[in-house]
């Protein structure tokens, strides 16, 4: 086990134990539990079947600490979820593709704009409308990567598995109109890979309960005259 994944575990149960009448925004959910641990012949048959090499630290994860469980948001989602395009209706008839490379390089969002009036050529409108929903929620804007984690209304965040943003975290707020982007919903800055982003939210956490208790804040130097983690942008 790496340094990291060791610090990881201290603080998943630092917190744990900080956080005994589980307030803090989705440990009801997941009560600081990791599941199980995921067999590794389980990761090479999926990365056979998909042609690709997971990144390794999440293999590490899945495999060494456990398949999901506590985590950002409403939790770390189980790698048997990873292939469900929306992680509040998973439908086995509605899966991603991680075979094929990620799309996106820099964030990305479509606006609406009809050159038909609404009122008076409505059916024009929708025909456009139509169209442009068709483009902004073709599936393959999610090719190459997989669901990791669901952040709520529609939003989910996900792990590059194919392409050039090989092994960040990026966000799918294509639910709330603001496209596909880096996730930065932690406060960090720039481009963020799996451990870091799920060590920077135990930080996070750790701090906002040691806050209430009047106790010293984790070192995060990602944090830094950051505004606090829960807020979005």
């Amino acid at each position: 086990m790496t340094e990291q994944l060791r610090r990881i575990q201290a603080k998943i149960k630092a917190l744990k134990g900080l956080d005994k009448g589980l307030t803090l925004f989705g440990s009801q959910r997941h009560k600081y539990l990791l599941n199980p641990t995921l067999p590794v012949q389980r990761i090479k048959q999926f990365e056979q079947a998909c042609h690709v090499s997971l990144p390794i630290e999440y293999v590490q994860f899945m495999t060494e600490l456990g398949n999901g469980g506590v985590g950002p948001f409403y939790g770390l989602e189980p790698f048997e979820n990873a292939l469900f395009d929306d992680l509040d209706y998973k439908r086995p008839d509605s899966l991603l593709d991680p075979s094929k490379p990620f799309l996106h390089t820099e964030a990305w969002n479509l606006e609406f704009h009809s050159t038909a009036d609404e009122d008076t050529n409505e059916e024009e409108y929708e025909q456009q409308r139509l169209k442009f929903e068709e483009t902004y929620y073709d599936p393959a804007q999610r090719n190459g990567v997989l669901a990791i984690c669901n952040f709520g209304c529609a939003i989910s965040l996900n792990l590059v598995v194919n392409g050039q943003e090989y092994g960040y975290i990026w966000t799918d707020d294509r639910g709330s109109d603001k496209g596909i982007y880096p996730s930065q919903e932690l406060g960090n800055k720039g481009r963020i890979g799996f451990l870091n982003w799920y060590e920077l939210w135990l930080d996070n956490s750790l701090n906002e309960l040691k806050a209430t208790l009047s106790l010293p804040p984790e070192n995060s130097t990602e944090m830094q005259g950051k505004r606090p983690w829960w807020i979005r942008w």
